[in-house]
């Protein structure tokens, strides 16, 4: 996984500023730093990693803070880094002005994730992306490659 020196900010970004950018120059912005990543991204402590338009990288290595009462990382985890990587894959295609949010997302868990499976790492693809709804899909893997939850995703396309 590529590591970051990359000095984090968590916030929000205003609707006038994000107006002012396309899609792909927003997640650029939280992949380099020059923008804030959102406080639920604070909070769990993972970090948009990588973009290109209609693909982004999210990444995580998950403690024992994460842990559910069976000992293995909650599923609401996997489930916060899908639904990031898919909206921001697809929010990477759109136009100044455009925005999305999720309408529905699926996942599935494959393979138990513990503080020991190490670093983590969910990647979003667009499958399509129109003027009104975009469908991607996502993928959480370890470093190793074997698939531990993957997911869709639905998002409504809007003007800001």
């Amino acid at each position: 996984m590529p590591s970051h020196a990359v000095r984090r900010t968590y916030g929000t970004v205003s609707a006038d500023r994000q107006r002012e950018m396309s899609g792909l120059e927003f997640v650029q912005g939280l992949v380099d730093g020059t923008l804030p990543l959102n406080t639920m991204a604070e909070t769990l402590g993972y970090d948009v990693t990588e973009v290109t338009s209609g693909r982004v990288v999210v990444t995580i290595t998950p403690n024992g803070s994460y842990l559910n009462p069976a000992g293995t990382v909650h599923g609401g985890l996997s489930a916060t880094l899908l639904d990031t990587c898919m909206g921001l894959a697809i929010r990477s295609t759109l136009d100044k002005g455009t925005n999305s949010t999720t309408l529905e997302f699926k996942i599935s868990l494959v393979r138990p994730i513990t503080p020991e499976t190490g670093p983590i790492r969910a990647e979003g693809v667009v499958l399509s992306c129109g003027r009104r709804i975009g469908t991607a899909e996502g993928r959480i893997t370890d470093q190793q490659g074997r698939l531990l939850a993957h997911g869709t995703t639905t998002c409504l396309i809007f003007q800001n």
